[in-house]
């Protein structure tokens, strides 16, 4: 039985990054031949918001069925409602400064631990800082500094490329705000 219809986002993990380029037309297209509705993008880095009244992990597997044979590579994505995509706003543990930005990893539940160890193995630059909240792992770091931070090599490490997938809150809140008014 199908789940009452909802706006859903996927935040897809490795766009346009080590030669995996994927247009976000085409990714649009892919999402409404596996009749998603009302799919729209946000930025080129993989948030495509849509309506559908499948359940969350049925759309999941079904999306990466689809971009996997589409593109020929494995796509990971993580699928969030609207109310969840508000938990991560209302998460963020740290006061937004121009100085910095605020990273959430988008995770499955209980990964969040996992970074939480990881961040505790580096030695952070100065104003770098971590923390999991609200069941999402954040990470603040000096603008201008994401590339040479502690914990930016954990972005591209092979062994947790399919656990979350990581974006600046500032896109989340992007994201929220087509989400409602759709």
């Amino acid at each position: 039985m199908a789940d009452q219809t909802a706006t859903y986002c996927a935040f897809l993990h490795g766009i346009n990054v080590n030669g995996r380029t994927m247009r976000m037309a085409d990714v649009r297209e892919a999402f409404i031949g596996a009749k998603m509705r009302g799919v729209v993008t946000v930025q080129a880095s993989g948030n495509v918001i849509f309506t559908s009244d499948q359940p969350a992990t049925a759309i999941k597997a079904l999306l990466q069925n689809v971009l996997g044979e589409q593109y020929g590579f494995g796509v990971d994505l993580f699928v969030k409602n609207r109310e969840e995509v508000e938990a991560i706003l209302a998460a963020v543990p740290f006061p937004t400064s121009p100085d910095r930005h605020i990273y959430v990893y988008i995770c499955e539940p209980g990964f969040e631990a996992e970074l939480d160890g990881e961040f505790a193995k580096v030695v952070p630059i100065e104003g770098e800082e971590a923390k999991s909240s609200g069941g999402y792992f954040f990470w603040q770091v000096p603008k201008g500094s994401t590339l040479d931070a502690g914990f930016s090599k954990t972005l591209g490490r092979k062994d947790l490329k399919d656990k979350f997938t990581s974006r600046n809150v500032n896109t989340i809140a992007k994201v929220l705000a087509k989400m409602e008014s759709l």
